[in-house]
Order: C-alpha cells, then sequence, then structure tokens
C-alpha cells in the first residue's frame, strides 16, 4: 500500500505518473489539469507551491526528459476531485488509507520506541552482514560466480516476508519482525556452513525457516 505514496523532504507525496497510471489518464492531461489548478488558486493561504511541486522524470525509451509534480494529500485532494467512475472511487480510497497509513509512519519514526527499535535492528542487521560476508567467501571456494549478490539475496528474502520494502519506512511492528527474521538467518547461515551444505541449500534452508515462521504467525494471529 504505500508503494503508492513517497516521502520527499519530510512530506507524504504522490507523483502524476502515478496519477495518471492508476486513474486511467493522459500524463499530458492530468499536467493541464494541476497547471489550470495552479493557475486558478488564491496567492495567499495554502499557497500552491505548498501543494504542488514540480519535477521532471527520464522516459526509459528515448532518454528524454519530461516535466512531472509531485502532490501532498490537499493537492492530491484537489486533483482527483473532480474524477468520476467506481474504479476511480476505489483508487481514491486506497490513495486514502496510503496517505494515512505514511503520515502515521512518520509520526511513529519521531518517537523513542521507533529509534530505539532501529537502532537495536541495526545491530542484529551486522551480525547478519558478517555471517553472510562469511558465506560469500564460502559460496566462491564452492564455485559461485555471483556470490557478491548474496546480500541482496538474502535482504530482498527477510524484507518480503517482513512486508517492507524499506527499512527506514518500516513501523516498530515491522521492525521488530525483521530483527527476528535476520537472527534467524543469521543463525541458519552459520549452522548451514558449519555442516558443510552447499550455499544454495543453506538459502533454501533460510527461505522454509522464514516461511514456515510466517506461517505460523499468520495461523496464531
Amino acid at each position: 500500500m504505500n508503494d503508492l505514496v513517497s516521502i520527499m523532504k519530510g512530506k507524504v507525496v504522490v507523483s502524476s505518473l502515478q496519477v495518471a497510471e492508476h486513474f486511467h489518464k493522459r500524463h499530458d492531461r492530468v499536467l493541464r489539469s494541476i497547471e489550470n489548478l495552479l493557475g486558478g488558486l488564491p496567492k495567499n493561504g495554502e499557497t500552491p507551491g505548498k501543494m504542488f511541486f514540480k519535477s521532471t522524470y527520464t522516459e526509459v525509451q528515448n532518454g528524454e526528459t519530461y516535466p512531472m509534480y509531485f502532490m501532498n494529500r490537499d493537492g492530491f485532494s484537489l486533483l482527483v476531485m473532480g474524477f468520476t467512475g467506481k474504479k476511480a472511487l476505489e483508487w481514491k480510497l486506497k490513495y486514502i488509507q496510503a496517505f494515512n497509513q505514511m503520515e502515521k509512519l512518520l509520526t511513529e519514526r519521531q518517537t523513542a520506541v521507533w529509534l530505539e527499535t532501529r537502532k537495536a535492528g541495526k545491530l542484529t542487521r551486522r551480525s547478519e552482514t558478517d555471517v553472510i560476508k562469511e558465506l560469500i567467501a564460502y559460496a566462491k571456494e564452492q564455485g559461485s560466480k555471483n556470490a557478491d549478490m548474496l546480500y541482496m539475496t538474502y535482504s530482498k528474502l527477510a524484507n518480503k516476508i517482513a512486508g517492507i520494502s524499506q527499512r527506514d519506512l518500516a513501523s516498530v511492528k515491522q521492525l521488530n519482525i525483521l530483527d527476528e527474521l535476520e537472527g534467524m538467518i543469521y543463525h541458519v547461515i552459520k549452522l548451514g556452513m558449519a555442516a558443510g551444505k552447499h550455499y544454495k541449500e543453506i538459502y533454501k534452508d533460510c527461505k522454509r525457516r522464514l516461511e514456515w515462521w510466517q506461517d505460523c504467525t499468520f495461523r496464531l494471529a
């Protein structure tokens, strides 16, 4: 859900590209709607510059740079107010939920509990990366040509099970889950190397262990 919005300079925002994609609008028409709004907004109170932020993006296909906008909740609300239809309503509700979740997270990130949880998680993460470093050397000895990718491989595994995309955008609950998962990964890798297992089997063991944990957690929840 949080993939719908992002954080820019401490504000929760969504891009005009995302709006165009999800509401099935041509991007140039979304830009025109935003510029019409900017031209009609009063210059006092909530100024346009606080709701819409002009930017650019590069088109992958041709390498050309084009204009786009980021907007906060108020800008988004103004823009999509006139979008009608069942699908439009569904996306409006999804974005309201995404804004609410991200704003709640921003508030939570300022608390002592979040900061202490993040700090504690970094210690577990350091132990995990140290053992993955050992695993990389171990895998290379077994003939792996892509052993350096193991950091990313194990990070993706833990993040997927924890349900996060970025650690700095994780809740206290998710950080605690991630800490537990990375502790499991550390021990499974240690035991696997001590037993002389193939590095691919060690990954399979980690994946099975984390998925078993996830299954048990959801069944008990």
